[in-house]
C-alpha cells in the first residue's frame, strides 16, 4: 500500500485529532483532542481542547513510567494526577480500544489488517469514489466492503477512508457495521508531518502541560 510506504517516511507529528465511537448502541459525541506523536520511542501527548474533556491531559512513553499511562482531568479536579494501565477500566470506559491505539499508523493498521485478511478470504471489494475535501486537504475517497454474512469476523462491514492525495497518509476513517451505522470514527486534522518533536514535548515537567 502507498499509505504504508507513506508512513514508513513519517518519524512525528502534531494534529488535531477527532474521534467518535459507538459504545452499548450509543454514538457518542465526538472529541477533539491536540495530539503530538513521536514513533521512536512510541510517544503519546494528547490534550482534549472541547468538552466534555476540556483541559484534560494524557502522556505516554514505551518504557516510562512502568508502562503506565500518566493523566489528569480538565476542570476543577486537574490537579489529580494519576498513573494508570492502558487497558486500565477508568481509560477503556466509553471507549472501544485502548488509548496507545492512537495514531495515523493505527488508522493504516486497521485497514491493513482488514483488507488483507478478507482478500486471502475472498469477501473484499474495493471501490474508488472520487475526491472529497477533508479538513480543507484534498483526498482520494476508497470504500471497503466486506460481505455482509461475514462482516462479524471484522472490525466492520464498510471501511470509508480518505486518504491525502498530496502525502498518501489516511487523514479519516469511518467504519460502518453490517446495519449502516457508523461504529467508529477517526481523523486527522491540521496533521503536521514536520513537527521534528523533542523530549521536552514528551516531558511531564514541561512548562505547558498540567501534569
Amino acid at each position: 500500500m502507498e499509505a504504508e510506504a507513506a508512513y514508513d517516511r513519517v518519524e512525528s507529528y502534531t494534529a488535531i485529532f477527532h474521534k467518535q465511537q459507538r459504545i452499548a448502541g450509543k454514538l457518542l459525541e465526538e472529541e477533539n483532542i491536540f495530539l503530538k506523536f513521536r514513533k521512536k520511542p512510541y510517544s503519546l501527548y494528547m490534550k482534549w481542547v472541547t468538552e466534555p474533556y476540556k483541559g484534560s491531559e494524557l502522556l505516554y512513553i514505551v518504557g516510562w513510567n512502568k508502562g503506565r499511562i500518566r493523566a489528569h482531568r480538565g476542570g476543577f479536579f486537574s490537579f489529580i494526577v494519576r498513573n494508570l494501565d492502558p487497558d486500565d477500566p477508568k481509560l477503556m470506559k466509553d471507549n472501544l480500544r485502548p488509548v496507545t491505539s492512537t495514531g495515523v499508523g493505527f488508522l493504516l493498521e486497521t485497514v491493513a489488517i482488514n483488507m488483507r485478511k478478507a482478500i486471502k478470504a475472498g469477501v473484499l471489494t474495493f471501490t474508488r469514489r472520487g475526491k472529497e475535501k477533508v479538513y480543507g486537504r484534498d483526498t482520494q475517497v476508497i470504500v471497503i466492503d466486506i460481505s455482509y454474512e461475514n462482516a462479524e469476523d471484522y472490525d466492520g462491514a464498510q471501511f470509508v477512508i480518505n486518504q491525502d492525495v498530496e502525502s498518501k497518509i489516511l487523514l479519516r476513517i469511518r467504519i460502518y457495521d453490517r446495519d449502516g451505522q457508523l461504529v467508529e470514527n477517526y481523523g486527522y486534522e491540521n496533521l503536521n508531518l514536520d513537527a521534528r518533536l523533542s523530549d521536552a514535548d514528551f516531558d511531564p515537567k514541561n512548562p505547558e502541560y498540567d501534569f
